[in-house]
């Protein structure tokens, strides 16, 4: 795998250790990270992205050593580095160096990755209902894309592939449907998108809004509502966004068998549009 990074003023290659032993995010996961992507010659929203890890920073308790907008031109040097039209993933990640409990926001340390990863073929996937849950706001730094959060994401996950299953559908803490395991969710039913109300449970991810604007733009009907367990088990379709596989079908919940649908080949169709440029009105 081609990959990039930079730290401490510099690119490097290959996979540069970065943490030491006794480093507060080593040991009190101090840390946190944005996924953005290029593809065949754009990058969608990066400068979305770039911002985010900021305020994710800053949600935990970190301090970004760079504005967003250093953060969005180092990114694009290092696309530079790669043949024009690569798939890419892009990842700033941030972590604290000292502090005790609580992070010292000086010691903010920041590395820059560019790695060469395609983007998945939207094939059709199988997923199941969690037992492990998303926590609330009260209890974990929802606000953030923080690396603790992904302890919990990582069980429910490792759940699904022990029983075969490609992805994990998580409830919040009241039994509603909040989220994929890595990524947020849709269901299709009666011609109308829906995906979970922002509860605060899980990030309003950067892909989900930019969907909401292309359904609304479109004159398709998009809601965001509560969702239970049963919403998703009647549904018509389901299917996912997020920043590594953009808009993904799902082809089967628990036991029951779905189609790869109209409502998820009009989202995949306008998010790539408005990602190669043809949509302007929904920026």
């Amino acid at each position: 795998m081609e990959q990039w990074h930079f730290v401490d003023g510099k690119w490097v290659t290959g996979n540069p250790p970065l943490m030491r032993a006794f480093d507060h995010a080593t040991w009190l996961m101090g840390g946190i990270f944005d996924g953005a992507r290029a593809f065949d010659g754009v990058t969608p929203d990066l400068d979305l992205h770039c911002r985010r890890s900021v305020r994710s920073a800053t949600n935990v308790g970190l301090r970004s050593p760079l504005s967003a907008g250093e953060i969005e031109e180092i990114c694009r040097d290092g696309i530079a580095r790669f043949p024009r039209g690569s798939h890419l993933y892009i990842r700033p990640f941030m972590w604290s160096e000292s502090g005790w409990m609580a992070p010292d926001p000086a010691s903010t340390r920041i590395c820059i990755s560019v790695v060469l990863e395609p983007l998945p073929e939207p094939k059709g996937a199988s997923a199941m209902i969690s037992r492990f849950r998303r926590p609330s706001p009260e209890t974990a730094p929802t606000d953030a894309k923080a690396v603790c959060l992904y302890a919990q994401a990582g069980r429910a996950s490792g759940e699904a592939r022990a029983r075969g299953i490609d992805e994990a559908v998580m409830l919040d803490p009241l039994g509603n449907i909040a989220e994929f395991a890595s990524a947020n969710l849709w269901i299709a039913k009666d011609g109308a998108a829906i995906t979970p109300a922002a509860s605060g449970c899980f990030l309003n991810g950067i892909t989900r809004q930019r969907l909401i604007r292309l359904f609304n733009a479109a004159k398709i009907p998009v809601y965001e509502r509560t969702l239970t367990p049963k919403d998703i088990l009647e549904c018509d379709e389901l299917f996912s966004s997020g920043n590594f596989g953009k808009v993904m079908p799902m082809t089967s919940i628990e036991d029951r068998k779905l189609e790869i649908g109209p409502i998820f080949r009009r989202a995949r169709e306008l998010y790539m549009d408005f990602a190669h440029g043809g949509l302007r009105s929904a920026a």
